[in-house]
């Protein structure tokens, strides 16, 4: 088991050498990022999903901590030590452990603990041009790993949200729609609330505290909620403090004074989210379903087309990558492009490589404000895998 266990170690490492030669030649800078990470940094921006399998601990002095479950939150917080604001233009490259709780069930394919060399970029004007070249790069690595065959799947939620934008509704709705789209039955479900009965959930609100509180006077709110909670002798319980939730209430009595949602509207949305296609087919399918709605996304659009035309151009084989509306990934700090890689024989479930845009997330470690930012990483355990034909 021994002599085995080192053969494999001894293979990655071998396979993650051909991989960093990749991204430093094409200019990427190694780090190493800490393991243990502060918790909080990643719990308020991984999303639920991986929220749930991240490895939280607290030290001796009382900081709730964690070992990091991937590896470009600890980057950004690195560029953000390096560079107040986060803002100067850089490119990292990586290659080390990450830990995430799986289920007993789980297999060889999601360990507990497994190895991720990725690269991330940030401060690019450029972003189609910046998109293309990680998602080119990493394709590129792949092969120079020795990955013969894999399947492209691409994604963007720049169109999804350019079409809520665009549509007529109010900016919470569009918020919200946005937020559940990482869970597709949710999204569905609020969707045909807001289409059929809005004002649904307000009614669950006591009348008294209804009658209390004004959406058009959100300043006084809280002190409304404190004095009714006050009143009727309630405790406030759980993690949500008195002002999300005064939010909440409010955002419930908005929905109640709003129309539905239009019948082109949601059925526009609902045609977007059901596209599956390869890449070039899927942007006219998509042209068609807005021109109908009389929407305009022509912006969002072109950026889509560009792309494409760019990883064209850096040798991907973007004829037979495939276009899915709803693919998002599970990290919910994703804003826009986002792609996957699949070897034959691990499936949709085991990507060997993955990544996208993710403009807000140095704002969420701490930059001032957001920062163009782009990466990917690939699992390399899954590519040794899929490289020498180990069913896993």
């Amino acid at each position: 088991m021994a002599a085995e266990t080192a053969r494999q170690f001894e293979a990655l490492e071998a396979q993650a050498r051909k991989i960093m030669f990749v991204f430093l030649n094409a200019g990427y800078e190694a780090v190493a990022p800490a393991i243990i990470q502060p918790a909080g940094v990643f719990l308020d921006a991984i999303g639920e999903e991986l929220r749930a399998r991240t490895y939280v601990f607290t030290d001796p002095d009382g900081h709730e901590l964690c070992l990091r479950p991937d590896l470009t939150v600890p980057t950004c917080r690195l560029h953000l030590e390096r560079n107040s604001g986060g803002k100067l233009p850089a490119k990292y490259c990586y290659n080390g452990a990450a830990f995430r709780f799986q289920a007993q069930s789980a297999d060889k394919a999601h360990p507990r603990e497994f190895r991720q060399a990725g690269i991330e970029a940030f401060g690019g004007s450029d972003r189609e041009r910046a998109e293309a070249e990680t998602m080119a790069l990493v394709v590129e690595a792949l092969k120079a790993a020795g990955l013969r065959s894999m399947k492209l799947r691409l994604g963007d939620l720049g169109l999804f949200r350019a079409i809520l934008k665009a549509a007529d509704m109010p900016p919470r709705w569009r918020q919200r729609l946005a937020d559940q789209f990482w869970h597709h039955d949710e999204f569905h479900a609020e969707l045909k609330r807001l289409a059929t009965d809005p004002a649904s959930t307000s009614r669950r609100i006591p009348k008294a505290l209804a009658g209390a509180l004004d959406p058009g006077k959100p300043e006084e709110a809280e002190q409304r909620l404190a004095e009714y909670l006050e009143r009727e002798g309630i405790e406030l319980i759980g993690v949500r403090g008195a002002s999300e939730i005064a939010a909440s209430l409010l955002a419930r009595l908005a929905d109640a004074r709003s129309a539905p949602l239009a019948p082109a509207i949601v059925a526009a949305i609902e045609r977007y989210v059901a596209v599956r296609a390869p890449a070039r087919i899927a942007a006219e399918r998509v042209k068609e379903i807005v021109r109908e709605a009389g929407i305009d996304i022509g912006e969002a659009l072109a950026a889509f087309e560009r792309r494409l035309e760019l990883l064209d151009k850096a040798g991907v084989e973007v004829e037979t990558a495939e276009f899915s509306a709803e693919f998002g990934r599970a990290l919910e700090y994703y804003t826009g492009f986002v792609f996957e890689v699949v070897a034959p024989g691990l499936g949709r479930l085991s990507p060997v490589a993955g990544g996208g845009r993710y403009d807000r997330l140095m704002k969420s470690v701490g930059a001032p404000d957001d920062v163009p930012a782009v990466g990917a990483a690939i699992h390399t355990e899954r590519l040794l895998a899929a490289v020498t034909g180990e069913i896993l």
